[in-house]
């Protein structure tokens, strides 16, 4: 909130300036979900803007009537009713008709969870559900209370898998799950009678386990990997989350090895000298909840001397249209495309028809390399039935991918998208110099062709940085590329 009536989302400035910008028609649904939210009650520097939020609550009770507009979809209900609880946690107190309204809110919500969409949306309906629950007092809402705390049972369960991850396996919505589950520790310490303490041992257990698949999961950097739906800016940043776990007793303990498996999730990371990668082995998420999947099997991401080198394209919109189909397809991250087929048919905003599944996966360790291998099979549906291999090593000097395609096709192309501060230039046809803050690397194929194409690289939402692609084009079944340093 930069002003009484003027606010930043997603990377983009708008006023509200009349009762009708709350569901402003030309403007982004996910902007305006953002309106409603009202997390800026509890942003940084908070405190200096009370008056503001005290102004715009009163607006929102006035202009947004109950069951009208996107205020009242189950949501943004969700977000806005955890806020403003804890807001008057904080020590800000609610008028007597704002109350009223939370209330309405929270008895709307329960009538609307959202089963229809499942993960991370039903676990945030829930949460809710328990704020609210512990929030007021009497029989309505220990009923909230106790559907939340039953439902976050069974979705935890379902949701978290044995390695700590998110089942959509997003990283971004795996530190927004985090960051819930915390609260619900939070809120815990406030209300401790009303939580059971076999409850509360489980979740403490769980977003343990949570913690520490989101360090291996986060660049030298401190910020996330961007496999699938993830955007820098909308999570807590994981340095904020382990400072908040370290608050109330839980610690996540450090990585140990070069090689770290999160085995049920599906991703890799390795570690040499200087080298951290990232490699996606994963299904694309749970098969009836492919909402946040990209058709990214077998792509990485790469840092060098604690800064990113070679990242995904990222996810810059929700927007059904060609380019939030592009941000999804194959060809914006850093594998092979196949005749211009998609490894996984990603369609509309949130939606995949056939998708590829990982096999052979063999992870190996020695004293001075690690490697990973593994096949999918999101090409066989093709008509030369093509499987795609890759194998990538890691040293403290080199990292080499090996890709194998069987069947028949009429072209394949390798891509990897540079982060925007390297810079790079052709030495040959066969070769290319990479840059980064004083750091110089050298990439070499053993055949094929190299060409740099000009490309785009969305980190956040609404955001969208010039940067260089590098363009490997296959012309036997077999590449191999070294990254030297």
């Amino acid at each position: 909130m930069l002003a009484p009536l003027r606010f930043r989302f997603l990377s983009v400035e708008r006023n509200l300036a009349t009762a009708g910008d709350w569901n402003c028609p030309d403007w982004p649904k996910l902007w305006l979900y953002n309106l409603h939210y009202f997390d800026d009650l509890n942003a940084d520097g908070a405190d200096a803007r009370a008056e503001w939020h005290r102004a715009l609550i009163a607006r929102w009770i006035d202009e947004n009537p109950p069951a009208t507009g996107n205020g009242w979809e189950p949501y943004p209900i969700s977000l806005r009713v955890v806020n403003w609880v804890k807001w008057s946690l904080a020590g800000n107190r609610l008028e007597n008709s704002w109350l009223q309204s939370l209330s309405v809110q929270a008895r709307w919500l329960r009538r609307r969870l959202e089963w229809h969409l499942l993960g991370n949306h039903l676990f945030t309906n829930t949460k809710a559900l328990v704020f609210a629950g512990v929030y007021f007092t009497g029989p309505e809402a220990d009923a909230w209370r106790d559907e939340g705390l039953a439902i976050i049972q069974e979705q935890l369960a379902e949701q978290i898998l044995a390695d700590g991850g998110h089942f959509e396996r997003s990283p971004m919505y795996h530190a927004i799950a985090c960051e819930d589950l915390l609260d619900l520790l939070n809120l815990a310490r406030c209300y401790p009678t009303s939580i059971p303490t076999d409850t509360v041992h489980t979740w403490r257990e769980t977003v343990t386990r949570m913690l520490q698949w989101l360090r291996t999961m986060t660049h030298p950097d401190g910020n996330i990997v961007q496999f699938n739906d993830s955007a820098f800016g909308i999570a807590p940043l994981p340095n904020n989350l382990f400072r908040y776990a370290s608050e109330m007793g839980i610690d996540a303990t450090s990585l140990s090895g070069t090689v770290n498996h999160l085995a049920d999730s599906g991703y890799v990371r390795l570690e040499q000298g200087p080298a951290t990668a990232f490699f996606d082995v994963a299904p694309i998420g749970p098969d009836y909840l492919p909402g946040h999947a990209h058709a990214d099997t077998l792509t990485f991401e790469l840092s060098l001397f604690g800064q990113r080198w070679i990242v995904d394209d990222g996810c810059s919109t929700y927007d059904e249209g060609a380019e939030r189909l592009r941000q999804r397809g194959t060809a914006a991250h850093n594998t092979v495309v196949v005749d211009d087929a998609n490894s996984s048919e990603v369609w509309a905003s949130f939606r995949v028809a056939r998708r590829a599944y990982v096999h052979g996966l063999v992870l190996s360790e020695a004293q001075d390399h690690c490697t990973v291998t593994a096949s999918h099979d999101g090409y066989l549906r093709l008509p030369g039935r093509v499987t795609h291999k890759r194998s990538m090593t890691l040293s403290p000097i080199a990292l080499e991918v090996v890709d194998e395609l069987k069947g028949h096709y009429r072209q394949a192309v390798s891509y990897m998208l540079l982060h925007p501060d390297v810079t790079v230039r052709q030495l040959t046809e066969q070769s290319l110099e990479l840059q980064r803050g004083g750091h110089i690397a050298t990439l070499v194929v053993n055949e094929g062709s190299v060409r740099i194409d000009q490309a785009m690289w969305h980190p956040e939402f609404g955001s969208a940085h010039e940067t260089h692609r590098i363009c490997l084009t296959l012309t036997t079944s077999r590449l191999a590329t070294k990254l030297i340093w």
